[in-house]
């Protein structure tokens, strides 16, 4: 698999390592053998509730749950002292509970399916108005476990039966296959065409998602399609910045640069677009959500950390179509197949004043799967944290993203 383009990935970020951030009031009881923020701690924490599956290339490791999806928890490019990339809700977690709506367990990739709102939308029972109130995740991706095949040092591999129904009562049968695998920096080049300078640190790794039509039906785009869905929950940071690429060009043949409107417009001191890259706030204070449609969109994109120096990448598979990715707005659509590419997602305070994190988002979906009995749609995901000295990872931003470490830490200033 190849991601070549003129640039990569989709991310998952790393932000706030600070320990009152990384623990919930209610966990007083978890042995001290790692410090918090660490991923040592956090897997010691996910070990204590979930079997845990750990995949290891030298320093670099992965923490695996299957009873989650079989979803990427965490992840550290340096051991278990080092630090833990993903954001995960230790308070859900060691209440052995379900949650109303969305049971959000965290971790930095996993499987979802889209689309999530509109009238062939599978979040939303029919009939009822698209807001918080009435939007549940569906089940099978939501706290049921996926079967694990098989696992050893560097792979594990994951299967799942599921049906689903959408807001248009048209009923899917489909199995969905997952297989994580981590990589060497090597195979990160290979793929990217992207050379990891040799004093940093990374883990990398990839996963192969796909979804088979089960059912005796054609998926059709008149009764609904689905997508794969892949998202990265990450620990946000008042110093961390969301990076995603673009293709220039006038919006009235490629459409507007972006879409903020998911949860009311994104205000401008919280996104920047330049002439070929979007920057939006990670810091998990406010909600808001942008989006790229097919023609914008590259295969890739990611954050910065500039007080960690920590840059994470996310590449996937994008068809050279441009057509048929599911619309997952909260509304009856006048086109359910002009939906986005690339989505990336700041929590903050709901209306009520809770909050769902706080964390962050980075996200990537498929094209929408138009599928016969027994044929299947498959989309990759290639994940990678950096850390290191500034001066290695300028010349990386300025490589993937034609911005230097100084002009994202002064952004928004």
């Amino acid at each position: 698999m190849k991601y070549l383009i003129p640039v990569v990935c989709l991310a998952l970020v790393v932000g706030c390592n600070n320990p009152a951030s990384r623990k919930s009031s209610n966990e007083q009881t978890m042995d001290q053998t790692f410090q918090p923020g660490s991923f040592g701690y956090d897997l010691e924490f996910l070990s204590k509730h979930k079997k845990t599956i750990v995949l290891q290339r030298g320093e670099a490791m992965l923490a695996i749950v299957p009873d989650y999806q079989g979803r990427v928890m965490t992840s550290t490019a340096s051991g278990k002292t080092g630090p833990s990339f993903g954001w995960i809700n230790y308070g859900l977690i060691q209440t052995g509970q379900l949650a109303p709506h969305f049971s959000n367990f965290g971790g930095e990739e996993r499987f979802w399916l889209g689309p999530e709102g509109g009238q062939f939308g599978i979040y939303f029972p029919p009939g009822k108005p698209f807001d918080f109130d009435n939007w549940q995740v569906p089940a099978p991706i939501d706290y049921e476990p996926f079967d694990l095949v098989s696992a050893d040092d560097t792979m594990a591999i994951f299967t799942k039966d599921i049906q689903l129904t959408n807001n248009s009562q048209f009923s899917f049968s489909l199995r969905a296959n997952r297989s994580v695998r981590m990589l060497q920096p090597d195979q990160f080049l290979a793929r990217t065409g992207i050379a990891l300078p040799e004093s940093t640190k990374s883990v990398v790794y990839e996963s192969v998602n796909r979804i088979t039509n089960t059912g005796k039906l054609a998926w059709t785009q008149s009764s609904g399609l689905l997508s794969i869905w892949m998202l990265g929950q990450l620990i946000c940071s008042p110093t961390n910045i969301i990076l995603v690429p673009y293709v220039a060009g006038p919006a009235s043949e490629l459409g507007p640069v972006v879409n903020d409107a998911y949860f009311g417009k994104v205000p401008a001191d919280r996104l920047k677009i330049t002439d070929n890259l979007i920057l939006f706030k990670a810091d998990g204070l406010q909600r808001g959500k942008i989006g790229l449609s097919p023609l914008r969109a590259r295969n890739y994109l990611g954050s910065y950390d500039y007080e960690q120096n920590i840059l994470t990448l996310q590449f996937f598979t994008k068809p050279d179509h441009h057509n048929g990715y599911v619309n997952s707005m909260w509304e009856l659509q006048d086109d359910p197949y002009a939906g986005d590419v690339i989505n990336a997602y700041n929590d903050g305070p709901l209306e009520d004043g809770s909050q769902m994190g706080p964390f962050y988002e980075l996200e990537a979906s498929s094209p929408a799967a138009a599928l016969k009995p027994g044929e299947h749609l498959e989309h990759t995901n290639l994940t990678i944290h950096i850390s290191g000295q500034v001066e290695d990872l300028n010349k990386l931003l300025q490589t993937l993203f034609g911005i230097s470490a100084e002009e994202v830490r002064t952004a928004f200033n």
